[in-house]
């Protein structure tokens, strides 16, 4: 179920939003798309920050142990 809200937007947005959505494409639906990318990127970006937290507090270690597999991988092919 939805919920009918009101938003007020400058004639110029409005036109570009028109632009954007293209005929056939409510306003509204086009703008809950936009909100809903944008919301999902949001928690995309949060995710990677928090990732890479985690990598950098543990990259000492994990550098170290990516140098020892190294130390016995076979050595690539002359080109």
């Amino acid at each position: 179920m939805k919920t009918k809200t009101s938003i007020t937007l400058s004639p110029d947005l409005l036109v570009e939003l028109d632009l954007l959505a293209g005929p056939g494409t409510s306003r509204s639906a086009f703008i809950e798309r936009v909100l809903r990318t944008y919301l999902h990127e949001r928690q995309r970006e949060a995710a990677d920050a928090r990732d890479l937290q985690l990598l950098n507090r543990h990259a000492e270690p994990l550098n170290a142990e990516a140098a020892d597999v190294r130390e016995y991988q076979a050595p690539w092919p002359d080109e």
